[in-house]
């Protein structure tokens, strides 16, 4: 441990050592391993509601101790997604970020073509996946 008992002055200090510990550990608790998760919601339609949703889900999987990777939150920012390439180029790309994922995460009742494609890919290579509702409960009997 690099906090020491004793002060500058060489005194007993119980009282800092104390607080010092505690700030220690909570640095050290932040720093943990935490999985990375894809985040599969939908984009297109309604696109503001959506994006909100998929801000949502992201806070949700920080929440509890994951790091999410939501694609159709970053690359609409500089790809078209109205345009066909660029959206195949997104969709790539998001491939090659779920690949680096522990899990990946879909949510809602609405399942996108998108996400429907996501979905496949991730049975397809066997990845891990979690169903969650709209408001972030999972749903544990998912066909």
């Amino acid at each position: 441990m690099s906090i020491n008992k004793f002060n500058c002055e060489g005194y007993y200090d119980p009282t800092t050592y104390e607080a010092l510990t505690n700030i220690e550990q909570e640095e050290r608790a932040l720093r943990a391993f935490r999985p990375i998760v894809y985040i599969c919601s939908p984009f297109s339609g309604a696109v503001d509601e959506n994006i909100a949703a998929a801000q949502r889900y992201s806070r949700f999987a920080v929440d509890n101790g994951y790091i999410p990777v939501a694609p159709h939150l970053l690359f609409p920012q500089f790809l078209d997604d109205s345009n066909p390439k660029e959206r195949q180029l997104g969709l790539f790309f998001g491939n090659a970020l779920m690949s680096k994922c522990a899990e990946v995460w879909v949510f809602g009742s609405n399942i996108s073509a998108g996400m429907e494609t996501e979905i496949k890919r991730a049975k397809w290579k066997d990845y891990r996946l979690r169903y969650f509702t709209e408001n972030c409960e999972e749903v544990i009997d998912h066909a």
